[in-house]
């Protein structure tokens, strides 16, 4: 189990390096598509966005859970 000092900084790391690096490549992704098979209609191409949206957070789940919350190895400070 990583410590709560690492989460945060790898939910940093996610957050400012891998965000935006997973939205290129899935706009690139959905380009592609588009591209090769004709566009999708606005409702197809939502749902699209927001399930894409909605994936890059699952795996990265435990990283961020509780790391808006105070140390808890802080003791009492």
């Amino acid at each position: 189990m990583l410590s709560y000092r690492a989460r945060r900084r790898l939910s940093l790391l996610a957050l400012v390096v891998g965000l935006p690096l997973y939205i290129v490549v899935a706009v690139s992704v959905v380009n592609w598509a588009e591209a090769r098979w004709g566009a999708l209609p606005i409702w197809a191409a939502l749902l699209v966005y927001v399930g894409l949206g909605l994936l890059w957070a699952l795996p990265l789940r435990p990283v961020f859970r509780g790391v808006g919350k105070a140390d808890p190895d802080a003791g009492g400070r």
